[in-house]
């Protein structure tokens, strides 16, 4: 994901949330048909960038090899934020993910709930 309108539009509208490890941000129906996902690992946690990219090559790997676990309709911005000062291992960082993305499967399921009360 790149450009400051789309990164703009995800930070100020995206809702909010963490499992314990990793933050997340997402916005749903970003106007295409792919996922699209941007990756933050603050220099302000790690100095060194050789120890910033191997954080960012695990988080992706992780939503590359679970990706197709998410079950949102259109394409779906989404923000990874490593908050912690310790590197994790990619087995934690794996399970992370997991539960972000079951995390964004149940808030599809309760919106599409409310929106079918309503039509009827």
């Amino acid at each position: 994901m790149c450009g400051k309108t789309s990164i703009g539009k995800l930070l100020a509208k995206g809702k909010h949330g963490n499992v314990p490890g990793l933050r997340f941000v997402y916005l749903p129906d970003n106007g295409t048909d792919t996922d699209r996902i941007m990756v933050s690992v603050p220099k302000k946690m790690f100095k060194r960038a050789v120890k910033r990219n191997l954080l960012k090559r695990r988080i992706r790997e992780s939503w590359r090899k679970q990706k197709h676990g998410l079950a949102l309709n259109g394409g779906t911005d989404i923000l990874f934020i490593y908050p912690s000062k310790e590197i994790q291992s990619y087995e934690q960082i794996y399970s992370c993910v997991g539960q972000i993305i079951e995390k964004l499967n149940k808030a599809q399921s309760k919106s599409v709930e409310q929106d079918e009360t309503v039509v009827e």
